[in-house]
């Protein structure tokens, strides 16, 4: 048996060890603790890629949600929280939203409509205007839409433009819209019947501040191309 000097000695020296092995360990975290990186752009980036980004920076990643996305695709990165540039403690946390991708819609009947008609329907189905071609044809009425593409009930992504070919009727003399806008509708509409004009739907609609019978809107616009017999839509205050 050791002399209790020797022993006390010991066991002190003991104690000692464990104090500042644990003072270390404590100190340690709290360095870590303390320090700050800052979070990368993942937008964009898939949840691997993004693993692999934050494990450099020795950074974590959960994923939180999954919504639709107009521009990433499926499995993208949308969202972070924090955003990038933000200040992040080591081992801290980074969570992300990830693209579900554009959300499905199924393309409306535009064939055998009005061009100018269709901006509802183009509306209410989900997806957008695209490019516009016309073709000369004397069996169809001018502005009437001949082809669409996509197709009708064809599924697309939300927001996904539609093409269509417009016809102008026969071929016949075009003449340049003028603007009518802010013009007295008692005054143009008489004019533009007189000239052979097709004023085919005129809308009254309430403008704060506006007297009654003032265009506010017209379709076609200033500046398309039509023939006589293609159809004008106009907005007059009242």
């Amino acid at each position: 048996m050791l002399p209790p000097r020797i022993y006390r000695i010991s066991l002190y020296s003991l104690i000692f060890l464990i104090i500042f092995f644990l003072s270390s360990i404590l100190a340690y975290h709290m360095v870590l603790k303390g320090e700050l990186v800052t979070v990368p752009d993942l937008i964009g980036k898939t949840l691997e890629e993004a693993r692999q980004v934050l494990g450099s920076k020795r950074l974590s990643i959960v994923q939180t949600g999954i919504q639709f996305d107009r521009q990433w695709e499926r499995g993208r990165i949308i969202f972070t929280e924090p955003p990038p540039g933000s200040k992040l403690n080591i081992n801290g946390m980074v969570k992300v939203i990830l693209s579900a991708g554009r959300e499905k819609v199924i393309t409306p009947r535009l064939i055998g409509e009005d061009f100018t008609s269709i901006g509802q329907i183009l509306e209410d189905a989900g997806v957008v205007r695209g490019l516009i071609s016309n073709v000369h044809y004397s069996r169809r009425a001018a502005g009437k839409i001949m082809a669409q593409n996509p197709q009708y009930q064809e599924e697309v992504g939300r927001g996904t433009a539609i093409s269509i070919l417009v016809c102008e009727g026969e071929r016949e003399e075009s003449y340049l819209m003028p603007d009518l806008i802010g013009k007295k509708a008692e005054v143009v509409i008489p004019w533009l019947r007189s000239l052979n004009f097709k004023v085919e739907d005129v809308r009254d609609t309430y403008y704060p501040g506006l007297s009654s019978g003032i265009i506010i809107k017209q379709s076609p616009h200033q500046g398309y191309m039509i023939q006589k017999n293609y159809p004008i839509t106009l907005e007059v205050s009242k």
